[in-house]
């Protein structure tokens, strides 16, 4: 008895060691869990916030020469054969609206620059951009309200002459002049153009406000989306929202292309994988890793999406002015093709979404505004060897703004930078690190 009573104390000691050990070591784990931080040089993310706005008005503008030139021939609308590479700087043929002559912007298919002594005039894919810049800065916040998304549109954005709104932008907008707030200017049951590319057009930049941190970028351009978009156009846009808050991440000992193509697979991560923005990112990327010519991928794109209407995308179907040419869908594939073919360099991403057709003019703006902000000003003035106009004319297309609408892109990347601050100390829980003027941006918790 004194023996079975000496071995269970023995192993009542035993057991509570051992759980008293398994405490200790929970204690260490949980104590010894580290933040990762990222530094961001305040200085130099200015000068890649001056390389958005170049880079993406270089592009726009290149773009613009053959935007809705080549949209396929199905319906009433049929524009011919696709452009291919051999078409670069040769004689730019009419746009569906051209009434049989090329672009007034320039009669061959080539880069548009702006000297110094010129000046930038904004578009539709820079402008709302600026305006929702300039919203916060004015209301000193990095989080528009519904309020003053609507107060905004209607400040800036004129009613009766032309107004370089288009579908959604258009519904929208006309939705605010009768009472209505976002996101309910988004919603499907009011805006039956949810589903075109307008989101994308005005929503990146928020991307840049967020830098490494895809999620938050994500969370403050919700209601700047939802007022124009829904469904797949909403993810598509939260896809280029990602790639721009990705873009942040430098890694040096990468090439650009591998950069690329890794923000591009981890915004992938945003996309509903039985959506058609997911299918058409995957079909698209296993094209370009099959090695053929970017033209043989967007002559597919063409068949598999607008003749054959594979993987539910089904625009055709529903007999649309110039076969949904303005669509998020197919205007995210054709952008995913001079994305994946440019590997990373500015001059090929800007030619090949110039010639891929559609709307031509907005996936050329979308990655020249990225790889500008990658590159930064003095790298965009190296790819080009030349160097450009600063100044900005916003009221080229909208009004109400300060010093006639004449801006300066050192001045637009100093107000993002405020913008920045304001994310990075309230919103990320980072610091400014005044001495250094650096950003420290916590990442993740890892054991």
């Amino acid at each position: 008895m004194k023996q079975f009573i000496t071995i269970v104390f023995l192993l009542i000691i035993f057991f509570s060691c051992n759980t008293e050990i398994k405490n200790k070591e929970t204690q260490i784990i949980s104590t010894n869990k580290k933040k990762e931080y990222i530094s961001l040089s305040r200085a130099r993310y200015c000068d890649q916030l001056y390389g958005f706005w170049l880079g993406q008005s270089i592009a726009n503008w290149t773009g613009l020469v053959t935007e809705m030139d080549k949209i396929g021939n199905i319906g009433e609308i049929k524009t011919g054969d696709f452009y291919t590479r051999a078409n670069w700087g040769k004689q730019d043929q009419p746009s569906i609206w051209g009434e049989g002559l090329p672009s007034d912007i320039s009669d061959s298919i080539d880069f548009v620059f702006k000297d110094q002594s010129e000046i930038w005039g904004s578009d539709d894919d820079t402008d709302i951009e600026y305006m929702y810049q300039y919203l916060l800065n004015t209301n000193n916040t990095y989080i528009l309200s519904a309020q003053q998304i609507r107060d905004g549109w209607l400040e800036h954005i004129k009613a009766e002459e032309e107004n370089y709104l288009w579908v959604s932008n258009q519904k929208a907008f006309d939705l605010m002049r009768d009472g209505l707030l976002p996101p309910e200017t988004g919603n499907p049951s009011n805006n039956e153009h949810y589903e075109m590319i307008d989101a994308q057009l005005t929503t990146e930049i928020f991307g840049l406000y967020s830098p490494t941190r895809p999620d938050v970028a994500i969370n403050i351009a919700h209601l700047p989306i939802q007022t124009t978009a829904r469904n797949e156009a909403e993810d598509i846009s939260k896809f280029y929202v990602s790639m721009y808050s990705l873009a942040s991440k430098k890694n040096t000992e990468i090439s650009m292309s591998k950069r690329i193509h890794w923000m591009a697979n981890e915004a992938r991560a945003v996309l509903n994988d039985n959506s058609y923005p997911a299918k058409m990112f995957d079909y698209t990327q296993k094209l370009y890793k099959s090695g053929i010519k970017w033209e043989q991928t967007r002559d597919s794109i063409y068949y598999r999406y607008q003749v054959k209407q594979q993987d539910g995308y089904d625009i055709t179907s529903k007999n649309l002015y110039c076969n949904g040419c303005f669509a998020s869908g197919i205007n995210f594939a054709a952008s995913l093709v001079s994305l994946f073919y440019g590997e990373g360099d500015l001059k090929r991403t800007i030619k090949i979404g110039t010639l891929a057709g559609w709307d031509s003019d907005n996936p050329t703006a979308t990655w020249g505004g990225l790889i500008g902000f990658m590159i930064g000003k003095d790298g965009i003035e190296k790819t080009f060897k030349r160097q450009f106009s600063n100044r900005f004319n916003i009221h080229r297309t909208r009004q109400n703004f300060p010093d006639n609408g004449i801006d300066t892109f050192e001045n637009m990347a100093k107000k993002g930078l405020i913008i920045v601050d304001r994310v990075v100390k309230e919103e990320l829980g980072g610091t400014i690190n005044k001495e250094e003027n650096t950003w420290v941006i916590p990442q993740r918790f890892e054991d």
